[in-house]
């Protein structure tokens, strides 16, 4: 009687144990399945701009007149056929330099307007292109400065072509400041240029994206960062980890103000500090207390200003 009772036992506790174990097992493969869509997910959001506004021409034509200058919109067709565009202002008084501005992840040309503005007030021709998939500009998705790095060289070839500048400056904003610093391993031309809270590599700040949403560390947000770059990889043939400003920061003698809000959790402080660290002799960084990302001109307006033209001036 007690063999046949713990035999019985014998074969509950077997029972439970495999039933624990198809729990764990089926637990398992739903975390990857999950993690796995979530991924997928994030990186179709970085890889298209969903939301595309237009910009509008009645902007470009308020800030020319904010400014006394002139404008007209340009295009060009990038290295791969994507058609880019963009606005030219030109100063009713030019000093012989031109500035390439660039926006942010999401937006268009607009976004860079009050930059255009001051800076034609102080004698800068200025071009405000789309990045390519933003805006009017063509292109099947950003890839964070792997082809826009040419695009910008194709602009600058065409503003050399066409006006008569002999120094050539770029400001960018975020994901337009490390498509600037990645540009300057393409176009040697640059004088000078601004780049307020850039990346170092997209690979680092899609980890501090999402350590921030998710409130845990590196070890949570590596296997959905690494699985979005390779489903990235293999459907549209672009490995972003290759988008990297530090790699081009170091390889430069460009002169690079770098600009950052302390308050920025969007792209931390910490990146322009590692820029700088990686190229101290090209770079100066400027970090703006309590500003939010890629607001410091809202934050000390004047200064602003004073320091983005000072910067040109001083590289002629």
């Amino acid at each position: 009687m007690t063999h046949s009772r713990n035999d019985g036992r014998r074969v509950i506790v077997s029972s439970i144990v495999r039933i624990a174990r198809r729990l764990v097992i089926a637990g398992l493969i739903g975390i990857v399945v999950v993690m796995t869509l979530l991924a997928v997910f994030i990186a179709e959001g970085a890889v298209h701009i969903w939301v595309r506004p237009q910009p509008d021409p009645a902007d470009a034509a308020r800030v020319a007149e904010a400014a006394s200058a002139t404008w007209q919109s340009a295009r060009i067709t990038a290295a791969d056929g994507a058609p880019l565009s963009a606005w030219l202002f030109t100063p009713r008084q030019p000093n012989g330099s031109a500035v390439i501005l660039l926006h942010g992840v999401g937006d268009t040309r607009r976004g860079v307007l009050y930059h255009a503005q001051f800076l034609l007030q102080a004698g800068f021709t200025v071009l405000a292109p789309d990045s390519r998939g933003h805006g009017a500009s063509g292109g099947d998705m950003p890839t964070y400065g792997i082809r826009e790095a040419s695009d910008i060289h194709a602009w600058a070839t065409g503003l050399f072509r066409t006006l008569p500048i002999e120094r050539l400056y770029g400001l960018g904003e975020s994901m337009g400041a490390a498509i600037l610093i990645e540009s300057l391993t393409r176009e040697p031309r640059f004088r000078a240029v601004v780049a307020e809270c850039p990346f170092t590599t997209f690979q680092d700040v899609a980890y501090c994206r999402l350590e921030h949403i998710s409130g845990l560390g590196r070890w949570a947000s590596w296997p959905v960062a690494q699985t979005g770059f390779l489903y990235v990889r293999l459907r549209y043939g672009v490995d972003l980890r290759q988008a990297s400003a530090a790699a081009a920061i170091g390889a430069t003698r460009v002169p690079i103000l770098l600009i950052h809000g302390t308050g920025d959790v969007n792209i931390p402080p910490r990146q322009s500090q590692t820029l700088h660290a990686l190229n101290p002799q090209a770079t100066s960084l400027w970090l703006v207390p309590g500003a939010v990302h890629v607001s410091a001109v809202s934050a000390c307006p004047e200064e602003y200003v004073r320091k983005v033209v000072e910067w040109f001036r001083s590289h002629p």
